[in-house]
């Protein structure tokens, strides 16, 4: 009997210990992805943040973190005081790092709001983010018309071998365009500011108006291939797109 009880209260001792090891690999994992990395403090997003929250409420919806220099996000905030007098341009989600390119000047989100174009009757809006160079260096306006251009690297079966590229679609209308502009344009060297227009400072985001299945195939594309847009005005032939590979480049 004094031995199963024995027994019973080594177990017990074991499956206390082992909970406890456990819990103290768990709780210092963070640490260990830091070791032999070097550390950078970044804020990170707690609670939804609302396009537009004055950047004073800031502090009660976002913790600090410690992550590894090469998970950083272009861009990341490492102190709140970067972001005073500014807003998000777009609701902000948990787990996000806080990024410069997602706050703008408040004026100009009323601007960007007030130039809104209302989604077509039985279309659905779908928003794609983009680096500057894919989305016309980011000087898309609301009311505009792109071509949406889809890469991959494989065509289709059957089709051409290789990496491929097709304009997938024409005249597709813009919604919305949410990114910021640098704050001053390129400089003549007379010092006044160039007629170059800004490029954005980060990404760009950018909606659009499409069928379903159109939709799904933006997805599809961001997902697995590159999206490029052009600036593709009414005036705009839509003769001669095809799919194209290496070898149709130089026909």
């Amino acid at each position: 009997m004094k031995v199963r009880i024995l027994a019973a209260v080594a177990a017990v001792l074991l499956a206390v210990i082992g909970v406890a090891v456990l819990t103290n690999y768990v709780a210092n994992a963070d640490q260990r992805a830091l070791k032999g990395a070097q550390a950078v403090q970044v804020y990170i997003v707690r609670s939804r943040i609302p396009a537009g929250t004055a950047a004073d409420k800031l502090p009660q919806l976002v913790a600090e973190q410690a992550l590894p220099a090469n998970a950083v996000a272009l861009g990341a905030i490492s102190n709140l005081s970067q972001l005073a007098g500014r807003v998000p341009s777009t609701d902000l989600l948990p787990g996000e790092q806080l990024l410069n390119s997602r706050f703008v000047n408040p004026d100009s989100l009323k601007d960007k709001n007030a130039g809104q174009v209302p989604l077509p009757d039985g279309m659905q809006e779908v928003t794609i983010q983009l680096e500057p160079q894919r989305v016309v260096g980011g000087q898309l306006a609301p009311g505009d018309t792109v071509g949406v251009l889809f890469s991959f690297g494989q065509g289709p079966a059957g089709g051409p071998v290789g990496p491929v590229t097709h304009m997938e679609m024409q005249k597709v209308l813009v919604l919305t365009v949410q990114g910021v502009p640098a704050a001053n344009a390129p400089s003549t060297g007379n010092g006044q500011a160039g007629s170059v227009p800004a490029v954005p400072a980060g990404t760009v985001l950018v909606t659009l108006a499409r069928t379903a299945p159109d939709v799904e195939k933006i997805v599809y594309a961001a997902e697995n291939g590159k999206i490029w847009l052009s600036r593709e005005p009414s005036t705009a032939s839509e003769n001669g797109a095809r799919v194209l590979n290496r070898d149709g480049v130089f026909k």
